[in-house]
């Protein structure tokens, strides 16, 4: 029999393993087929959005669906990056309902939703649904576009959908620094 903290080790190591793994698989799909996803599927990613930490809790954030063909249209209209993907999600945060940080100089808003964009794009990864962060539109424009409440401040767009054949990620994809350069121990 193993002690706790045996078992304990021998459990998260095979966790992270899992997450680095599924970390490093994950890529921003440049080539969706017009195949939707599940519903199921996107439950999931919705729920793990649902679930991400946001600053004193305040879940600031809210995710729009877009998945109409006149709601892709829209999105179409604004930005060439939306790569077919047949699932749009627009991720906002409630402007007026963030946490200020101490000096004043930034608050939670961007973070929180920042986060919660992470979360629900490393899901899409695990439940077989690839993804792309889109940030190339007027967010401004976008907002009026689907008629966002005035509150609301859109940080980012999420594709959502399967590969196209012969999508892959980018040449430079498992091009990393040594981590030496991006870590610092003080």
């Amino acid at each position: 029999m193993y002690g706790h903290g045996i078992l304990n080790s021998l459990f998260l190591t095979n966790i992270n393993m899992d997450f680095i793994e599924l970390a490093r698989s994950r890529y921003s799909c440049k080539c969706f087929d017009s195949r939707q996803i599940s519903k199921e599927q996107l439950d999931s990613i919705l729920e793990a959005g649902r679930l991400a930490p946001t600053a004193k809790n305040l879940q600031e954030q809210h995710v729009y669906v877009v998945q109409s063909a006149e709601g892709l249209a829209k999105v179409d209209a604004l930005t060439p990056c939306r790569y077919g993907a047949p699932t749009m999600l627009i991720v906002a945060f409630d402007k007026n309902n963030v946490f200020t940080y101490p000096g004043q100089k930034y608050d939670s808003g961007i973070e929180d939703a920042t986060i919660v964009t992470t979360h629900m794009m490393l899901c899409a990864k695990s439940v077989g649904v690839d993804s792309c962060w889109v940030n190339f539109f007027d967010p401004d424009k976008m907002a009026e576009a689907f008629k966002l409440p005035k509150n609301e401040e859109i940080l980012t767009c999420l594709a959502l959908g399967y590969p196209a054949e012969g999508a892959g990620p980018l040449a430079n994809h498992n091009s990393r620094k040594p981590i030496e350069e991006t870590v610092t121990y003080l």
